[in-house]
């Protein structure tokens, strides 16, 4: 692209590494995707950060904003934003930090407190994660508009629990099967995949022939499969890996529940998946996951600290008597997710933001 060319730029998109598949970079994907709709020739230029290090995607990313001079940049990491704020005091580039969860706010980032405070706007996932930024960093709360997740709703459908994986695990299509879709890293045990394996022991008593499926990868594999090991589930607990795309569309129509008692996810992009493909679906109630379940209209929400609570939850879901009974009808819950979560009102909520920053025509 020449320099003329990138003169014409609008925005400016600044990522991690797209073709990996985590919550963050499929945000991001969607934003990128609105950007490009809505924009009416193309003006989005994507600068991802692929395996250079730190300081060399400094360089790249200041290189292309002193060429291209972008209308805007929109920084997809908090980290990065450091680098951005630099070059708006250099030449004046507004920029936006999405806030994913607690990437942005957990742990210590008094480093980041001036260059979230600088940006012109700060695109947060959940309200809850607004309260922490403005809570835990200090950003002036008007300053943090919310932009919830979206999802593929192509891709993550209704559909009959697949043969092939019921084949592959030995099951019957009646078994009783739990899902959790994450990544084990060991700074994100919060999500709540270690209660569900300590409790296997008791839903086996109530559900003989139970399964819980753990679906993800990541640093904390090793100790979770030893915790399995100690508590002697290898029967019961499956460790697929990593599944994308299809693969993962059919997991989640493969169980019966979907369940991710967090106590600190930004939003939980993964809770609509599972409510498109029309699963009962159980989140804390402490975090942005509830956010997802529009406050329990559309799962179960409990106390993700209470081991007896989420013991309940999950024995009530798969014994189909909990109370809110649209958990069972998979139209009402794709139909709803689709709703307040599916691409058009996202891209609608993205064009409001552009737009208001002069990027987008009314």
């Amino acid at each position: 692209m020449g320099r003329e060319s990138l003169k014409r730029l609008a925005l400016h998109i600044w990522a991690p590494d797209l073709s990996y598949v985590g919550g963050l970079q499929r945000h991001l994907n969607f934003i990128r995707r609105a950007a490009e709709e809505l924009l009416s020739e193309p003006q989005v230029r994507i600068i991802q950060k692929s395996g250079e290090s730190g300081i060399l995607f400094a360089f790249k990313a200041l290189w292309f904003s002193l060429i291209g001079r972008p209308t805007l940049t929109i920084v997809g990491h908090v980290h990065f934003s450091l680098v951005a704020y630099a070059i708006k005091h250099l030449v004046n580039i507004p920029f936006w930090v999405v806030s994913y969860g607690i990437e942005s706010w957990g742990g210590r980032k008094d480093s980041l407190k001036k260059p979230a405070c600088a940006a012109s706007r700060i695109l947060s996932m959940s309200d809850f994660t607004k309260e922490q930024l403005v809570k835990k960093l200090g950003v002036l709360a008007e300053k943090v508009s919310v932009l919830p997740g979206s999802f593929d709703a192509e891709l993550f459908k209704i559909k009959p629990k697949p043969e092939y994986l019921l084949k592959k695990y030995g099951l019957n299509e009646k078994q009783p099967v739990i899902l959790t879709v994450c990544r084990m890293d060991k700074d994100e045990q919060y999500k709540g995949y270690d209660r569900i394996i300590e409790l296997m022991p008791q839903l086996i008593q109530i559900f003989p022939d139970i399964r819980y499926f753990l679906v993800g990868y990541g640093n904390d594999m090793e100790r979770v499969k030893a915790l399995v090991q100690k508590l002697k589930l290898q029967e019961y607990i499956i460790l697929p890996g990593k599944v994308t795309g299809v693969e993962l569309c059919d997991f989640y129509n493969l169980c019966d529940c979907f369940a991710m008692p967090s106590r600190a996810e930004g939003f939980g992009i993964v809770f609509l998946e599972a409510l498109a493909c029309g699963k009962p679906v159980l989140a804390g109630n402490r975090d942005g996951s509830k956010e997802a379940l529009l406050d329990g209209k559309l799962g179960a929400l409990v106390y993700p600290d209470n081991a007896s609570e989420i013991l309940q939850g999950l024995i009530c879901i798969l014994k189909r008597e909990h109370p809110n009974k649209n958990i069972y009808d998979p139209q009402f819950l794709r139909r709803e997710v689709i709703g307040h979560f599916g691409f058009e009102k996202f891209k609608a909520t993205v064009k409001k933001y552009l737009t208001e920053q002069g990027i987008c025509a009314e």
